[in-house]
């Protein structure tokens, strides 16, 4: 890409990779500089609202630029610049130094090891023979930096992996296959799923390819994961439909699983929608529910949509309460997403919770009476937790004034490459140092609702959140508190708050 000019690349050296949720870079080498904005013309920025990467090296250096939020995990690099609101890195070579809010520096959260992980699961082609192996990286502990050789990995012969087809499988034919003890790979395409994919032996895998989608057709769950370790589920993308589900994801049972550390479940890429593509109406009551306990979450997207293929979603159409909601104990995330659930975001239950990095954005249709009276919140830890660490949570509120619009709002998605995006893209200014928006997207919402705080927790946990923050992107309504009765309201267009140490 290096010197060429297109309409969406100034002709610059490196990579452009402009992206909002749901589009990771992963195990990837860069030569030059990795951009992370694209450049328009006039000195500005274009549309970025991401975003993760891990296990990416960068031979120069990494553009933030107009990126709102970033989630750097096990990555190297020669130096970061910009960031407007949150970006926070883990295990990270190159990774600026800490620094809270936006006064006197950029908003960045560094933690120097990553606690414990595991690689997202791959395919391998052999150059000699041409067979196909399926790849589960071990799991590591302290780590730092990248990895990109599979000396510790399980190589898995394709002769003990079942290569599903959307056109042809159902429920029940990948569920005989995981019972007879193959591990699962989702070629690309929308299973109508009327009962859950269930995954019930030690060690299995679960990967989707090319956001493969699986659509709950009965009230169902879309997979269920059993008291088992080890359990890699990855690449795919669940999908709500016109039966209301308790969960699309469950793992664990109604009982609960303590889990074991040194053979932990991992979620790598699963990402949930309710609502975006459907004309008819959708729900769940929760998105992911993890009954389980040392279960890792290594990027995920869970979504409420704010627009459609039929235009704007108001009034609570396609309702779900929670995003996510943690019961079991000793559960990590690696960047977190959740937006526009009618109820509390995030649910947090279990003690010994870490979550490295958090953005959320309130639901657009929601009043005084069903949603700030009721003191929902972006991200809640339960009164009687005692343990829970939390690195750059950020909460974002867009309560707008009350019109709806004739027109459809489907054309306010913008920028990502993604299969299915949010509509919180902000053009900058990069004249020097990106930091503020020079314009907000407007979209005309509904109600004018003031909230107490986006964070509820413990009061005895409140030093265990690191950099927590609150954003209000536009429109009328407020946030008094970032986290219990601490921080300073978000009113206006744009206006941060954070609680610094």
């Amino acid at each position: 890409m290096q010197g060429q000019t297109y309409e969406w690349w100034s002709g610059g050296a490196g990579m452009l990779w402009a992206v909002s949720q749901a589009a990771p870079l992963r195990r990837v080498k860069v030569d030059n500089t990795l951009n992370l904005y694209q450049y328009v013309s006039g000195d500005a920025a274009g549309f970025s609202s991401g975003g993760y990467m891990a296990n990416v090296e960068v031979g120069g250096s990494i553009v933030s630029g107009s990126q709102q939020q970033w989630f750097a995990r096990n990555s190297k690099f020669g130096e970061w610049s910009n960031g407007v609101w949150n970006q926070v890195f883990v295990g990270s070579i190159g990774a600026p130094a800490s620094h809270c809010g936006l006064d006197g520096g950029s908003p960045y959260t560094t933690v120097d090891e990553t606690p414990s992980v595991a690689e997202k699961p791959f395919i391998i082609i052999d150059s000699t023979s041409g067979e196909y192996s399926l790849v589960t990286p071990a799991l590591k502990t302290g780590s730092v930096g990248t990895e990109f050789d599979n000396a510790n990995a399980k190589i898995i012969p394709f002769s003990d992996v079942y290569v599903a087809s959307a056109d042809s499988d159902d429920a029940a034919s990948i569920n005989a296959k995981l019972n007879a003890g193959l591990h699962v790979v989702l070629s690309p395409g929308i299973y109508e799923l009327d009962a859950p994919i269930e995954v019930k032996t030690e060690g299995q895998v679960l990967l989707g390819l090319g956001y493969a989608t699986l659509v709950s057709s009965n009230g169902n769950a879309v997979v269920t994961v059993g008291d088992v370790d080890n359990v890699r589920l990855a690449g795919f993308l669940m999908q709500a439909g016109p039966t209301t589900s308790d969960a699309l994801l469950v793992w664990g049972t109604d009982a609960g699983y303590a889990g074991d550390a040194d053979a932990p479940g991992l979620m790598s890429d699963v990402f949930a929608r309710v609502g975006g593509p459907d004309e008819v109406e959708v729900s769940t009551d929760v998105m992911v529910h993890l009954r389980a306990g040392n279960v890792m979450i290594d990027n995920t997207w869970l979504w409420r949509a704010d627009h459609s293929a039929t235009g704007g979603v108001y009034d609570g159409a396609n309702p779900v309460k929670n995003g996510l909601v943690v019961d079991g104990d000793d559960v990590t995330t690696y960047g977190l997403a959740v937006e526009h659930t009618l109820e509390d975001l995030t649910v947090w239950n279990g003690e010994g919770g870490q979550v490295f990095f958090y953005q959320s954005e309130l639901p657009y249709d929601v009043d005084q009476a069903s949603w700030g009276d009721k003191d929902f919140v972006g991200y809640r830890v339960s009164s009687d937790v005692q343990t829970h660490d939390a690195y750059g949570v950020g909460v974002y509120t867009y309560v707008g004034p009350s019109s709806k619009p004739s027109a459809s709002r489907s054309t306010c998605a913008g920028g990502a490459p993604a299969t299915f995006g949010d509509s919180q893209q902000h053009p900058l200014s990069i004249t020097h140092t990106p930091r503020l928006p020079r314009w907000h997207l407007r979209y005309f919402r509904d109600y004018n609702v003031s909230s107490a705080t986006g964070i509820a927790a413990p009061a005895a946990l409140e030093p265990s959140f690191v950099n927590p923050l609150a954003v209000h992107l536009n429109g009328y309504g407020s946030l008094a508190h970032v986290i219990n009765d601490k921080g300073n309201a978000t009113s206006d267009a744009g206006e941060t708050a954070y609680v610094c140490p």
